[in-house]
């Protein structure tokens, strides 16, 4: 019995590690700050939204521990725990109901500028924010899921999402909510779609009843965390 404990209680504390690691790597990447008030506001934000996450990861580990102490069937549990963990890491395919952003440019007689390659990067972490602020669950912009490591940075000129290139028009924007008539009036009343019409695009948002969102297709990587062998 003791045996069975100290093994529950490794393959916990293991799972809360792992989400301690991400949240770890997620806010601590060495670079040059070179971000507005105004993203930093909104960093601020999310930052907080992860931590609150963290501790009610935190505590639903705690009560799988509980469970696992309680019961005979120990490998079931936790088939489902990791099942469960699989769908809050973004690694499976999801759908619900939801909205859909089609992101489109915007070309009028005012319009003096060259082509519009990409929607820059600070645009759509600026939406991805105020989405995340207003009830959105998963979140997938164009074929690529967003997690919480997904990183949004333009290169030579194209925002590339998980590393692949965000060229194509109408960018398509895929949400799951609970609300999606309450997220679709967010979209609209936002400072995000305000700052898309600067940069000549147009925010078009469709509530739906079923939305399906690929999942993360990238390799997971773990930092700052290793394995401990049984007899160490």
């Amino acid at each position: 019995m003791k045996n069975r404990i100290i093994v529950i209680f490794t393959i916990v504390t293991f799972i809360i590690g792992f989400m301690i690691a991400v949240q770890f790597q997620t806010t601590n990447e060495p670079e040059r700050d070179t971000r507005s008030l105004f993203e930093l506001r909104q960093a601020l934000t999310t930052e907080k939204e992860r931590q609150a996450e963290l501790n009610r990861e935190i505590d639903r580990q705690l009560e799988l521990l509980y469970q696992l102490q309680q019961t005979e069937d120990v490998e079931d549990v936790m088939l489902d725990a990791i099942e469960e963990l699989r769908e809050q890491a973004g690694l499976t395919e999801m759908g619900g109901p939801g909205i859909i952003i089609e992101v489109k440019p915007i070309f009028d007689e005012s319009y003096e500028g060259g082509a519009i390659r990409t929607v820059p990067p600070y645009l759509l972490r600026m939406l991805l924010n105020e989405l995340n602020m207003s009830g959105a669950i998963e979140v997938a912009v164009g074929n690529e899921r967003i997690i919480t490591t997904t990183p949004i940075r333009e290169v030579n000129g194209v925002t590339l999402i998980n590393g692949s290139r965000m060229t194509q028009f109408p960018l398509t924007i895929k949400v799951l909510t609970n609300a999606p008539e309450d997220l679709h009036h967010a979209v609209m009343a936002s400072q995000s779609r305000e700052f898309f019409s600067y940069e000549n695009f147009n925010l078009e948002v469709t509530p739906i009843n079923y939305v399906k969102l690929p999942p993360y297709g990238n390799t997971l990587r773990v930092r700052y965390m290793n394995p401990i062998k049984e007899d160490s």
